[in-house]
């Protein structure tokens, strides 16, 4: 029997990481996801799926040497890496009350954290040639720029876009491909606690109606973008930062006041 393709998902307790961990285990990927305080939901998730091929890790993307230490238990090298975990503007206030902080965490998770932790796992593709790399980044900073949009959180986001990139550059005559998918207003509880949780209904309605679509995207939606990225298909794609906004990367004045 084949041995399955295995899948390495950074972020998986929540939102779109958790949408990808489902998607990719009932497919038959065997699946590794990261947490890094959700150790609860990732034993819950585990056990929702029937815990074989499913496995949980803590990473801490903001500790150096977090990502070596991974590495160090991961079964293996995964087939694919999709590095989805990351801060929003509401959930690193949990982490600190200093202005100054929230910029250097945005940065160090969203896109130090995440260089390292790709470096790390690249090695082991590098010695078999073969291996996909898909980064999670965003419209905001990924794909334009928004009044208003945390300037440290869209720095993080342009960072992560570029490294794609340069990444895909770098790995062109190799058999390792990548991409970066730039998702949108997306119905997950980091877009709920950072735009929509502080609004009264008549004014989250009016957000959502003034996006493209008059709608949130949905986490599956954007799984289902990455499990494309994960085939043979794929491979023309190989350096694409793909805008899935339902429009807003290419008409931000489609965000209604």
């Amino acid at each position: 029997m084949e041995k399955p393709a295995t899948v390495l998902i950074t972020g998986g307790t929540s939102g779109i990481g958790e949408s990808m961990v489902r998607e990719y285990h009932n497919l038959g990927y065997e699946v590794w996801f990261t947490y890094n305080t959700g150790s609860d939901k990732a034993a819950v998730l585990e056990q929702e799926l029937g815990n074989i091929r499913i496995q949980s890790f803590k990473l801490d993307l903001t500790q150096q040497g977090a990502h070596d230490k991974l590495v160090k238990q991961l079964p293996g090298t995964p087939d694919i890496l999709i590095n989805n975990a990351g801060l929003g503007t509401a959930t690193v206030k949990k982490m600190s009350s200093d202005p100054d902080e929230h910029d250097r965490l945005l940065i160090q998770v969203n896109a130090v954290g995440t260089l390292w932790l790709t470096r790390a796992i690249l090695a082991g593709m590098r010695k078999r040639n073969s291996g996909r790399i898909i980064f999670i980044s965003s419209v905001g900073g990924g794909i334009n720029v928004y009044p208003g949009f945390s300037l440290a959180d869209g720095m993080s986001k342009a960072a992560i876009a570029f490294l794609g990139r340069q990444l895909a550059a770098e790995l062109v005559h190799t058999g390792i491909r990548v991409f970066t998918v730039c998702p949108g207003a997306t119905n997950t509880p980091m877009f709920s606690s950072s735009t929509l949780d502080h609004l009264d209904d008549d004014a989250r309605e009016k957000v959502v109606s003034g996006l493209p679509g008059g709608r949130l995207i949905e986490p599956a939606e954007i799984a289902a973008i990455t499990l494309f990225l994960s085939g043979k298909a794929a491979d023309v794609l190989h350096g694409a930062v793909i805008d899935a906004s339902l429009g807003l990367g290419v008409n931000p004045a489609e965000l209604k006041k």
